[in-house]
């Protein structure tokens, strides 16, 4: 019945009533939930020290009182905080929660578009005649999310996505704030401009330089000099400053196209020779060619980013036969990793752009090769898929202790922000 709500309901010169949900402290929250002695108690999930994840991946309100930051390490936390109780992550427990959440929004509305496993847009215009108006079905759905799962939700509620999502933000824990047309000016416009969605540090730090520093400022600025600054985005973020925003929201059940597959990890201690990082980008190459393979795209473009054991970071990128092959993608990786890498290295990025999806293959002087390769790939996911992912697996990681434990879901680390 969700499927057919927002087309039964006609609606004729007005606004589309559009909700943004954030889950609270959502994996800290999931941990409280699940053992609910740990209620009450300053808490924080954090990666292993000993893997180096060691830093806070979320806490929840009490932790945050003391003044613990996502991303701060474990040992800081405990400085702030001593009666910190740390806990390890539990991505697949997060996950399972976030699809039943996700579940409930489509009771609502089945245009339910995710913005990470806490977030989501829900466009409830054709809706309101079932649930009441915005706010309304928002105070709903933050009563569900608390009675069915013990999590509390900030909504916000407003004529379009970029208002909506900033509403959300405005007042947390469990609460929800209706941004409409009549007070976005007083509330949004006082706002600073690294709030928006599509301001970045870097955007931020340019729109400084014209006197910018209000969404109301970037609202009330010279829309060509911002197009000259910042092209295409410029006009965008202008656009959305003024509550021009007219992005619609996606369906939930129909997936976002895939512009690039890639994967990075942190190795347990500095990479230093040739063979080590052969051996980790063999790893990393496994694992996007298999997603390569379930998403049904090849890709001609390759990137590898490396982040040194100072901190500082560097990136390549070049063409390579089109290809879903992870001998190949892991041959063109090695050299880019060669051709940048100067100092001991922290973390790998592997990352395959310019997809085409389908059985479509560029023809190359490399044809035969690349197809005997995705073809044994294939042969050893089947075997996989029939035996276990352990069955069969790459020579070079035998024996191989700096590389993370490889069926940690913590290699997966969904950092946002």
């Amino acid at each position: 019945a969700a499927e057919t709500i927002a087309a039964a309901y006609s609606v004729n010169n007005m606004d589309k009533v559009i909700l943004h949900s954030d889950l609270n402290n959502f994996y800290a929250s999931v941990e409280c939930a699940v053992c609910p002695e740990l209620r009450g108690k300053p808490l924080i999930v954090a990666g292993s020290k000993e893997k180096r994840h060691g830093i806070v991946l979320a806490k929840n309100e009490i932790a945050k009182s003391h003044g613990i930051k996502t991303g701060d390490t474990i040992w800081q936390a405990k400085q702030k905080c001593p009666a910190l109780v740390v806990v390890p992550p539990h991505f697949d427990l997060y996950m399972s929660y976030s699809e039943q959440i996700f579940e409930l929004y489509t009771e609502f509305t089945d245009l339910v578009e995710p913005f990470g496993p806490d977030e989501c847009w829900l466009d409830v215009t054709g809706s309101m005649h079932l649930f009441g108006d915005g706010k309304q079905i928002a105070d709903k759905i933050r009563a569900e999310i608390k009675n069915r799962f013990a999590l509390t939700a900030s909504v916000g509620v407003s004529f379009n996505k970029v208002f909506a999502k900033m509403g959300s933000d405005i007042k947390k824990p469990d609460a929800t704030t209706v941004i409409d047309r009549n007070n976005f000016r007083s509330i949004i416009w006082k706002l600073p401009v690294s709030d928006m969605l599509m301001v970045g540090k870097k955007t931020a730090e340019k729109l400084d330089g014209l006197n910018i520093h209000t969404v109301g400022d970037l609202a009330n600025a010279d829309s060509g000099a911002l197009t000259k600054l910042l092209g295409v985005n410029g006009m965008s973020i202008y656009k959305s400053a003024r509550g021009e925003d007219t992005t619609p929201v996606r369906k939930y059940h129909l997936s976002r196209e895939i512009k690039s597959v890639g994967h990075g990890m942190t190795a347990v201690k500095d990479i230093t020779t040739e063979e080590d990082a052969r051996t980790l980008i063999l790893y990393l190459s496994d694992l996007i060619a298999a997603r390569m393979r379930k998403y049904g795209v090849r890709g001609c473009g390759i990137s590898v980013h490396v982040r040194y054991y100072d901190l500082s970071s560097e990136s390549k990128q070049a063409t390579m036969p089109t290809t879903c092959a992870s001998s190949i993608i892991a041959e063109h990786a090695l050299k880019l990793y060669l051709s940048i890498a100067n100092k001991p290295a922290r973390t790998i990025t592997v990352t395959i752009f310019n997809l085409t999806h389908g059985d479509c293959q560029q023809l190359s002087f490399f044809g035969d090769d690349v197809e005997k390769a995705e073809k044994l790939d294939k042969a050893i996911a089947s075997i996989r898929a029939k035996y276990g992912k352990k069955s069969v697996g790459l020579a070079a990681l035998i024996e191989q202790d700096f590389i993370y434990d490889k069926s940690d879901a913590e290699d997966f680390l969904p950092f946002k922000r």
